[in-house]
């Protein structure tokens, strides 16, 4: 392609990255108006309008993206590829994003609970610009740079609270993303020498690596994948998740349960659809012993933020179920079980922090004792989501284990490969053992005598943080009954 080609095109491609470019855009405003105004105007102010700004800039961007014309096009030279899939996901990502601004921005300013610095509102929105970059990226050095702007991001906002609990939170997250990122280039290091592009839609990618032998593409494929395997969450890449969500303030621990995941799912599901590798059954036993330990370690933990730390672990796991099974059945299974995981996740952690009275970094299980008297509407909402996480009717988590292991036990029967059908037991196993520390909370809630000499004291709502419930408690319900337009939603894409 000629110079002239190559620059009509990124010319022609720039109309279809309106949403990142008000992404980009409210990032850079975010910081000046908090340079001009910091000393000029109130600090409750300021913050109300530095989330204005942010709740403003996410909704422009996921207008645009939904309403591009054209899907299915290259962008910047197969650089970047915009298609149905992409849009879905960005959307989900959106939604996580401005239910974490709502629940922060509206919250009730309580002495007991610090006060995040401003400057999380331009963190998030670079957050959310990575993320949208990387369900477009089809190019193993775009893919790298967007995990790398999420990844930067990610540790900042972990150690935004400050303290000594925060910056060794932020530290080991870093560290760990920094030996996974090192492991990932390593693999796309491989894989670019075999294929002989960086680009994964390319026919001549694929070819050429046929050609070299599934074995060594499979482990370089496994390489590659170590950083999409730590931003969900999974074994071996898992050990930074309670420390981080610990550290980190409620919102960002919430919204890190949900936004890298969604992003991560779409590229695992690129990747491993270009490569000719056979990773069934590394992904088969990665997702077992995800779900395995993540299960097990919960069982243990006194602390609400830990407990849903290895609960998203778990999680990741049963979303890994799907991409197992290798067909389409079991990617639509996947991309439903994200796209519900998305509210259980943010209205579990929204839930708790609004049961718990102690904000300054963990959050005990003992907090919630005897509180569902005292409190039963946010109560039978914990409880609620709870029992979907666990997957029990009626809630949508139910549907969502149903179809990735119905899809699943389609795979092993066209194959019998055996690692899908110990996935299949030991995984339904795990999710009778999730019940244990799931049910804890409702047990504690309403089946355990409350300390009326307590001080604790859940803090009060606003009426946007109750409507956030609502909706998001609701969903939950509401997709048990009716998952038709959803189903058909992603099996259009």
């Amino acid at each position: 392609m000629s110079l002239s080609d190559q620059l009509k095109d990124i010319a022609n491609s720039l109309g279809s990255i309106a949403a990142e470019g008000f992404l980009a855009g409210g990032f850079v405003g975010l910081l000046l108006v908090e340079i001009l105004f910091r000393r000029r105007v109130a600090a409750p102010k300021l913050r109300q309008w530095l989330a204005g700004i942010t709740g403003g800039t996410l909704v422009l961007a996921v207008v645009a993206a939904s309403a591009q014309p054209v899907r299915g096009a290259y962008l910047f030279l197969h650089f970047l590829f915009l298609d149905d899939q992409a849009v879905f996901f960005q959307q989900l990502i959106t939604l996580g994003a401005v239910a974490v601004v709502v629940w922060e921005s509206t919250a009730r300013q309580r002495t007991d609970r610090p006060v995040l610095p401003v400057e999380w509102y331009a963190l998030l929105l670079s957050l959310v610009l990575g993320l949208y970059l990387m369900t477009m990226a089809v190019n193993l050095l775009g893919i790298y740079l967007s995990i790398e702007l999420v990844s930067i991001s990610s540790y900042l906002l972990t150690a935004l609270a400050g303290g000594r609990k925060a910056a060794e939170g932020g530290l080991k997250y870093l560290l760990f993303g920094a030996i996974s990122s090192a492991i990932m280039l390593y693999g796309m290091s491989l894989l670019y020498g075999m294929g002989g592009t960086l680009d994964l839609t390319a026919p001549d990618f694929t070819d050429n690596l046929a050609r070299s032998g599934g074995v060594v593409v499979t482990l370089a494929g496994l390489l590659m994948l170590a950083g999409l395997l730590f931003k969900l969450s999974l074994v071996p890449f898992h050990v930074w998740t309670p420390d981080a969500y610990e550290a980190a303030p409620v919102p960002v621990a919430a919204f890190f349960s949900v936004g890298p995941k969604v992003a991560a799912l779409l590229v695992v599901l690129r990747v491993v659809s270009a490569l000719p590798g056979d990773f069934q059954t590394p992904l088969a036993m990665i997702a077992l012993a995800s779900i395995t330990l993540g299960n097990l370690s919960a069982l243990y933990q006194t602390d609400a933020k830990r407990l849903l730390a290895y609960s998203t672990i778990a999680q990741a796991g049963f979303l890994l179920v799907g991409v197992v099974a290798f067909n389409k059945s079991g990617f639509e299974a996947a991309a439903f079980y994200m796209a519900t995981y998305v509210p259980m996740s943010l209205a579990a952690f929204f839930l708790i922090d609004a049961l718990s009275a102690n904000h300054t970094g963990s959050l005990p299980l003992a907090s919630l004792t005897g509180l569902g008297r005292q409190y039963p509407w946010l109560s039978v909402g914990l409880t609620v989501v709870m029992i979907g996480l666990t997957g029990l009717p009626p809630t949508v988590g139910f549907t969502a284990k149903l179809l990735s292991f119905s899809a699943l036990y389609e795979a092993y029967q066209q194959n019998g490969n055996p690692w899908l059908l110990a996935l299949f037991g030991l995984g339904l196993l795990n999710a009778v053992v999730s019940l244990f520390y799931y049910l804890k909370i409702p047990y504690l809630l309403f089946f355990r005598q409350y300390d009326t000499a307590s001080t604790i004291s859940p803090k009060d709502l606003s009426s946007s943080q109750i409507i956030l419930l609502i909706g998001l408690v609701g969903s939950v319900l509401w997709l048990f009954f009716q998952p038709g337009w959803l189903l058909a939603l992603i099996a259009e894409f």
